[in-house]
């Protein structure tokens, strides 16, 4: 059973933002940190960012430096991913997952949501 939902994936245009939404209903999010990853087609899942568990530093891959974001709000054991400046080449699976901090292995994954960036 997943642990993990996302949601929030859609088609967008180039230059457009999409904000990514992480949930769970059977875990405390605050406890962990919370990791983005993507998987194009063809290609392998690589991790785009991580927020530490305090909510306090986050990460970013070289490929979405600058134009991704990642908030978390513990009130509604949520997590977001806020993407902006969209390009075609971000099409892809996006999943989010917990670890128990960002330098760790992935312990629990969420089943994905599509993102397609075109016009």
């Amino acid at each position: 059973q997943t642990q993990l939902v996302e949601s929030g994936g859609g088609l967008v245009q180039p230059g457009g933002s999409l904000r990514l939404s992480c949930a769970s209903s059977e875990l405390t999010l605050r406890f962990y940190a919370i990791a983005w990853f993507r998987q194009a087609p063809g290609k392998e899942r690589e991790e785009i960012s991580c927020i530490s568990v305090s909510g306090g530093s986050t990460e970013f891959a070289d490929s979405v430096k600058g134009r991704f974001s990642m908030s978390r709000d513990n009130a509604g054991n949520l997590a977001f991913l806020q993407m902006n400046s969209l390009k075609p080449e971000d099409t892809a699976v996006y999943y989010c997952s917990i670890k128990s901090s960002c330098s760790l292995a992935v312990r629990s994954w969420g089943q994905g949501t599509q993102v397609t960036v075109s016009s």
